[in-house]
């Protein structure tokens, strides 16, 4: 299906053929249809099945084909800073043709981007992709122009909810107009999800595009070893072959700190990113690595949902996430736009029971690769009763290079 299929705009396919885009994702078929028709929508998709695309080519459809004002029309509500700029980087490519105005709200900034905010939404943009709380930094000083607003997308709905934003979500709901479309995109739909979608949506469709299951393309495998076995191990894996670009998960900041240090003190072009670092840092790191300045990058989970990267060879979970659909995201990094990936999970004695039901979630049983005798003692791999014991020497050439 092409996206001149769907009616839209001329000055909008302009802006979708200058884009590269072609055919439409199987999300953007069957959401796109729903929006247009102004349904509320909740919708569970992988990341990277275009689901971005699929709610701003509508939404930009509408906007540009109503009459003109001065108001805010649409609010797109995200996770993380990072999520922000790569949805207002996507919306300026596609609208480029357009007279559509967008703003992104986000925190980190210094006090003369809080002042440009502001003027902004005085005058009224029209569409903001926002940060939870630094939207209500502004809409507590009253000057936000939401009465008339039309369109509100929530984005990557389950993690927000996981950051504890459901307050925050609840708080800004309460300035929008009652009448108005509303999508949800989650990944996941647990029980919580369903609940804030009763709250908020008025007779939704539903669309669910695909399982959480990895890609079959990326080359899974899990090494058990004791935590203070991880750093060398990781260096050794670095050493076996050489990737171009390699993503390493950490689920805590002081992990992320750590492991960079001693990659850099091994002579590794790595660097970190993670919230404790000011956002023009991290925007900084993270354009390094997309330009392949940068082959190493340890991050936090931020970086794990939301993030366009292609063309990642490696990525290393350096400990266990606690979420199975964590995992799919994570590793979801590589093995992007048709090319092969290779995935490493190091697990320790207490993270078994975890990788388990990671296991059960992928339905798939991810291959133990042999750790080197030269680390020494390493655990078994029994989930329910972990016993130590000592593993084999194995070879790189066939094992994990």
């Amino acid at each position: 299906m092409t996206f001149k299929d769907f009616g839209f705009d001329e000055r909008l396919l302009e802006g979708i053929e200058a884009t590269g885009y072609e055919t439409a994702t199987p999300v953007q078929e069957q959401v796109i249809p729903l929006i247009l028709k102004g349904r509320d929508l909740i919708a569970s998709a992988q990341t990277g099945t275009g689901k971005t695309a699929a709610f701003l080519l509508p939404i930009i459809h509408k906007i540009i084909n109503a009459a003109a004002s001065d108001h805010i029309n649409a609010l797109i509500i995200v996770p993380t800073r990072e999520l922000a700029v790569q949805i207002a980087q996507n919306l300026e490519g596609l609208s480029y043709f357009t007279p559509i105005s967008s703003l992104a709200v986000y925190g980190g900034g210094d006090g003369a981007s809080f002042v440009q905010e502001r003027q902004a939404l005085s005058r009224g943009a029209e569409i903001v992709i926002c940060t939870p709380g630094r939207l209500i930094g502004h809409l507590n000083m009253g000057y936000v122009k939401f009465q008339q607003l039309e369109y509100l997308i929530l984005d990557e709905a389950d993690r927000m909810l996981d950051m504890g934003f459901n307050d925050d979500i609840m708080k800004i709901i309460s300035f929008l107009p009652k009448n108005r479309q509303t999508l949800l995109f989650s990944a996941t739909m647990p029980a919580k999800i369903r609940d804030l979608a009763k709250k908020i949506l008025k007779d939704p469709a539903e669309i669910t595009i695909s399982l959480s299951k990895p890609p079959e393309k990326i080359k899974q495998e899990a090494f058990v070893v004791y935590d203070s076995q991880k750093p060398v191990l990781i260096k050794h894996l670095l050493k076996l072959k050489d990737y171009n670009t390699v993503l390493i998960f950490c689920s805590k900041k002081h992990t992320v700190k750590d492991l960079t240090h001693q990659l850099k003190r091994a002579g590794f072009s790595a660097d970190e990113i993670h919230s404790d670092l000011e956002q023009g840092m991290r925007e900084q790191v993270l354009a390094a690595f997309i330009n392949k300045r940068l082959r190493i990058l340890v991050a936090t989970d931020i970086l794990s949902r939301g993030i366009h990267i292609d063309n990642i060879d490696l990525v290393i979970n350096y400990d266990v996430p606690n979420d199975g659909e964590d995992y799919v995201h994570r590793i979801g990094r590589t093995a992007r736009a048709e090319t092969n990936g290779t995935a490493f999970t190091l697990v320790n004695e207490r993270e078994q029971k975890k990788f388990a039901a990671i296991e059960t979630l992928i339905g798939k049983t991810v291959t133990k690769a042999m750790v080197p005798e030269q680390f020494g003692e390493t655990p078994g791999y029994n989930p329910m009763h972990s016993k130590k014991r000592t593993n084999r020497q194995f070879s790189g050439k066939n094992k994990s290079a």
